[in-house]
């Protein structure tokens, strides 16, 4: 069901541009694409995932080991990568608005407020966890390059 929701939040172009995608890499004609070339379909639909990330998704996707992805599958992974890639560059925004001395940090209480104001539903202990996380060495400053690389490896 959640598969089903996210590919549905694709829209027509984003699906037209799935099929077509598919469809270059479907060389065999039997609605499968190999999952060795997930990552080069995926930057052929303008997303840029790292390697470890494109493991990551196989792996996720590919239960049964196969070595094949469907096209449904594609369509859930690219709905989710571009969710995933829409809140980072969200989350990139609201620091930068906050860093008023463009130092690369940002006080904890700002973190605080993006995590709670960017639709996250994340109840006061989780939010304290993840300022904990970005604020390692104690000082109530969170450098923002480096959070945002630990969030995008969750």
């Amino acid at each position: 069901l959640v598969f089903k929701t996210m590919a549905d939040a694709l829209t027509e172009e984003q699906i037209s541009d799935c099929k077509d995608v598919f469809s270059i890499f479907d060389k065999q004609g039997d609605g499968a694409i190999k999952t060795k070339e997930l990552g080069t379909v995926l930057r052929a639909l303008g997303l840029n995932p790292t390697e470890a990330e494109v493991e990551a998704l196989v792996e996720e996707t590919d239960k049964g080991g196969n070595g094949t992805i469907d096209f449904h599958e594609l369509q859930v992974i690219y709905a989710n990568k571009m969710k995933d890639d829409t809140t980072a560059k969200q989350i990139l925004q609201a620091f930068k608005w906050f860093d008023k001395d463009n130092s690369g940090f940002i006080a904890a209480k700002d973190l605080r407020h993006i995590i709670t104001s960017l639709g996250e539903t994340l109840t006061d202990e989780e939010v304290d966890e993840v300022i904990r996380e970005g604020d390692s060495d104690g000082t109530g400053k969170i450098n923002y390059q480096a959070f945002m690389k630990v969030c995008m490896q969750r």
